[in-house]
């Protein structure tokens, strides 16, 4: 049943190495892997989990058309003539490749003890170690552009200077009024005031997650964040920099078109309604929240139909939201046999991994450093960024004030000849 979820599916042209041609095709995203199906003979020709991913990459074929490359187990698949676009398909594919690799889940996906372990932390420590890399470039960038900003401020210095002669030069010589030929020096313009935090972006957080969100049009798809507040739900970029924020009066309907993938629109009289559409691989811890705040609110399409029996079972707990059953069929990998989602099933996994345990107790502590490594440089990162993204804000408007104030300059310097 796991490998019946479709995720998103998108069209495109697969390089077939075998016929040494490209094969015009549907590249399909599923819960635990990725397929490309033929559409003329129908016939699977990829088919592979998302775990025995070492990366994916945007590259160009033949140096003229872009491409997406994904090495699987040292094979490279191309695959071309992506729609909507290349990035849109990127960022999907990469998302949910991130979240199969944070999985607490992913660790026992099956494979030997010793190799899935070994596999894991050396994909994790070529992550740190690209990490790293990048932390140092985003460094020396960062001191790039604090000697662009003290070039700016000299920028503007020389300006105020230039103003002052111009202005002398202006006035004539006999004019009796020439207290304003010797200004006193221009003060420092002051900085910008430190923004107030909003008290609503200080309330209690319930949930963030990452998401790709899409606005409009499906060629618009870019990584994002969703917060959950008591008081409603916030979307923001991969900076932090808040897209939309919806109160909980605003929301005017949710619809789930799948256990990963929901839409927030608010209704306008007179004009376009505000609508985001939400694809995450977490997606599932979410919507148990949305249905107690937006009960009434809620929708779930034909493709989430299928998970509602799920619920009304009474073998499953009131509390236990279907989305959570939706989740446990990863679970599945380790065992496809046993239906997804029963406690029959989950017994069975629990006792094939106490068996046979799939990582070791030592590999398991490596991990767990590497992983706060990992997240320690990420929070680094992402801190520079958005300091960085700052400082690109005043460089952009500091140059277009110099740009404005040169001009200016110049028709007084012409009119002086």
């Amino acid at each position: 049943m796991n490998e019946d979820i479709r995720i998103h599916s998108w069209p495109c042209s697969y390089y077939l190495d075998t016929g040494k041609q490209w094969v015009p095709g549907r590249l399909s995203l599923t819960p635990i892997g990725i397929k490309f199906t033929a559409d003329k003979t129908g016939e699977l020709l990829v088919n592979f989990h998302l775990s025995g991913i070492s990366e994916i990459k945007k590259e160009s074929s033949n140096l003229i058309f872009s491409s997406l490359t994904i090495l699987e187990k040292n094979t490279k698949h191309w695959f071309s003539s992506l729609q909507p676009s290349r990035n849109v398909v990127f960022n999907i594919l990469e998302h949910f490749w991130r979240e199969q690799l944070l999985e607490s889940r992913g660790a026992g996906a099956g494979g030997a003890a010793t190799g899935k372990g070994k596999e894991l932390t050396g994909m994790l420590v070529g992550s740190q170690k690209r990490l790293e890399d990048t932390a140092k470039v985003l460094h020396h960038q960062g001191e790039q552009f604090d000697n662009i900003m003290r070039g700016l401020h000299k920028i503007e210095g020389d300006m105020d200077v230039a103003d002052r002669l111009l202005t002398e030069l202006e006035s004539p010589s006999w004019w009796p009024f020439s207290s304003k030929l010797w200004k006193a020096p221009l003060e420092s313009k002051p900085k910008e005031a430190a923004t107030v935090p909003d008290p609503k972006t200080q309330e209690g957080i319930i949930l963030r997650i990452p998401v790709i969100v899409t606005h409009r049009t499906d060629s618009n798809a870019k990584p994002g964040k969703l917060t959950l507040f008591a008081s409603g739900l916030e979307i923001s970029d991969c900076n932090s920099q808040v897209i939309h924020r919806f109160e909980a009066r605003d929301v005017d309907d949710i619809r789930v078109h799948t256990p990963y993938e929901i839409s927030v629109r608010q209704r306008f009289i007179g004009k376009p309604d505000t609508s985001y559409r939400l694809l995450s691989a977490r997606m599932p811890e979410v919507i148990p929240i949305l249905e107690m705040q937006f009960s009434k609110k809620i929708q779930f399409l034909e493709d989430a139909l299928g998970f509602v029996g799920a619920r009304k079972s009474p073998q499953v707990d009131l509390g236990t939201s279907i989305w959570q059953a939706a989740t446990g069929l990863l679970g599945g990998v380790v065992q496809p046999g046993s239906p997804a989602g029963s406690r029959e099933g989950m017994d069975n996994d629990q006792v094939q991994l106490q068996q046979h345990e799939k990582v070791s107790q030592e590999e398991a502590k490596e991990l767990r450093q590497i992983l706060k490594k990992l997240k320690g440089l990420a929070l680094e990162t992402e801190a520079e960024l958005e300091r960085q993204d700052e400082a690109l804000d005043s460089i952009s408007s500091s140059v277009d004030r110099a740009t404005l104030t040169i001009d200016k300059q110049n028709r007084r310097m012409k009119r002086l000849t």
